[in-house]
């Protein structure tokens, strides 16, 4: 027990809603993706792989929580490193389902937009949290130079990912307190580039559009949000490649009720992506409605822990750290429960640390390993045992250094005579 308290630092209620994710994850991956495994070779081979991955990011997480997080604005660095690798990702990225998201380096590929939000997120703290070197505008538009050019990248192949960073860097200037001014000029601009890239796709003649898949992947799912199909008898109803997903999904959380135990649940047959971006609609069916309400808050608790670290902090940089990085889990997160219940177009994003992934899941365990960095040496919180160790082994100096003294004492010297 004494080396666990060594080894695992930090805040104790993040530690605990991480490892429960975990063991969600571990369970509901298993279950999701078992059709895949009884066409493969190996049933275990998906499993295994989840769990090597989810074990490399505990042993991140475990890491980076014992550096101090003073030391973590180092990887600012890593911003203009991501914007290289996101280039030679479009130059000669690996194309997987029609687009190139991911890249090989080393014969290990990844996906080096994940690795431009965690270069975003320590970025844009460390920018705002200089306000004494620099001015309010200054440290607005390093941030602007700075992210746009990733969201840009990353838009041209991933749009639901470039538009999470973006929105996620508008929320984040308003928490570092820029003035309303420039936020409301922002998100005007922002807006307006919006409604303009949504009517050139839609003013589009379709050949251009079948040139540009990722166009053509844009109008496809606002079409189908905007301009649902109309009601049809059940009889009647066809299922399609189009609404295959959002059909079999609500299929899932209806059969849901009270759940009908891991690795009972139907619809993980014909669900596509179940053990990825779909998973959600897996947890509600096998878990139930509460075993989703339980997921949610989960991550709730993440974003209120963040927050009682970010108040015990003192300094600026950590404080800011530990809001980026559970606000940007909590608003993937929530995004992906929005798409599965159909109040959100497809996005393509994965649960946090609960959906089958590679480098999204490491990545989302640096996050928490960043968590629980500041909550140690940031705000303090988990060491305390290291300084009643501290105080105790004081408290014996100062009785030996009194015991001492006491026998210099003229009435020790007497005595002695």
């Amino acid at each position: 027990m004494e080396l666990v308290n060594r080894i695992f630092k930090g805040d104790r209620s993040i530690w605990i809603t991480f490892m429960l994710l975990a063991i969600v994850s571990t369970i509901e991956v298993f279950s999701a993706s078992s059709v895949l495994a009884y066409k493969a070779d190996n049933y275990w081979s998906f499993i295994i792989r989840h769990e090597q991955m989810i074990f490399i990011g505990m042993v991140a997480a475990v890491i980076i929580h014992h550096i101090p997080c003073r030391w973590l604005s180092i990887g600012a660095l890593l911003l203009p490193i991501s914007i290289l690798l996101l280039v030679l990702t479009l130059v000669g990225g690996v194309e997987i389902n029609g687009s190139y998201r991911w890249y090989r380096l080393f014969g290990i590929s990844f996906q080096p937009s994940e690795v431009a939000k965690l270069a975003c997120v320590i970025f844009m703290a460390f920018c705002l949290s200089k306000r004494k070197k620099f001015t309010e505008a200054q440290r607005f538009w390093f941030v602007i130079l700075g992210v746009l050019p990733v969201v840009g990248l990353i838009m041209l192949e991933n749009f639901s990912t470039g538009g999470i960073i973006l929105v996620f860097m508008v929320l984040f200037m308003f928490i570092g307190q820029v003035s309303w001014k420039r936020m409301l000029s922002l998100t005007f601009v922002l807006m307006l580039l919006l409604a303009l890239g949504v009517a050139v796709i839609f003013a589009l003649p379709q050949k251009d559009l079948n040139d540009h898949a990722i166009l053509a992947k844009i109008k496809h799912r606002l079409t189908m949000y905007v301009e649902p199909e109309p009601k049809q008898d059940v009889k009647s109803f066809v299922i399609d490649d189009d609404n295959r997903q959002t059909v079999y999904s609500k299929i899932a959380i209806a059969n849901g009720g009270l759940g009908k135990f891991p690795g009972l649940g139907q619809q993980r047959e014909t669900l596509p992506l179940a053990y990825a971006d779909y998973i959600f609609a897996i947890i509600v069916e096998e878990m139930g409605v509460i075993g989703g309400i339980i997921v949610m808050i989960l991550y709730i608790i993440i974003l209120i822990r963040a927050g009682v670290i970010a108040r015990k902090c003192e300094k600026l940089f950590p404080k800011y750290l530990v809001l980026g990085c559970s606000l940007l889990i909590c608003m993937q997160a929530f995004l992906n429960m929005a798409v599965v219940v159909d109040l959100f177009p497809i996005a393509g994003q994965p649960l946090p640390l609960i959906s089958r992934g590679g480098t999204s899941t490491v990545i989302t365990c640096v996050y928490i390993g960043i968590i629980l960095s500041v909550s140690r040496f940031g705000a303090g919180i988990g060491n305390e045992e290291d300084v009643e160790e501290e105080v105790e082994e004081g408290d014996d100096e100062v009785l030996e250094a009194e015991a001492g003294s006491s026998e210099d004492t003229p009435l020790a010297a007497l005595k002695d005579k």
